[in-house]
């Protein structure tokens, strides 16, 4: 599986950590989420899957919790990992990103969880904004396989 960002630090333990987000198109438009804290930046909304939980309704719980929306998810686009510190949980963790197509339904409300704040962009504004670049590439190869 590709590893994108930094590589694993020698002698550093990383708990596996298992993760789904979601490419969020509309049009021409990206549904982002903006986190706050603890390092304030635009990303695809999505995050980890509790223990038991499925991947496909762990996504729709985190898209939901971190931008009030309903979706439909189109298919699943590929995966990778990352290796981090994840200072709200402080711990190492070696996250497994699964990402899938996904296109919103109905807004039902506000983001439910604290510091995040859904966010419509161009796509052009989308891969210049969101700061992972596992979650770029992703969003560049779904935008890239739109039908035009």
């Amino acid at each position: 599986m590709r590893r994108y960002g930094d590589p694993a630090r020698p002698g550093q333990k990383y708990r596996p950590r298992p993760g789904v987000y979601a490419v969020l198109l509309n049009g021409t438009k990206v549904l982002t989420t903006h986190q706050a804290e603890p390092t304030p930046e635009f990303q695809l909304p999505g995050g980890g899957i509790d223990p038991g939980e499925h991947p496909l309704p762990a996504l729709h719980r985190e898209v939901f919790e971190e931008t009030g929306w309903k979706i439909a998810v189109t298919r699943k686009l590929g995966a990778y990992r990352r290796f981090t510190y994840m200072p709200e949980y402080d711990k190492w963790a070696e996250k497994i990103c699964t990402i899938y197509l996904a296109r919103p339904v109905l807004r039902l409300g506000p983001p439910s969880e604290a510091g995040h704040t859904a966010v419509w962009m161009t796509s052009d504004q989308a891969l210049d904004q969101i700061a992972n670049t596992g979650d770029r590439r992703f969003l560049f190869q779904a935008l890239r396989d739109q039908p035009r």
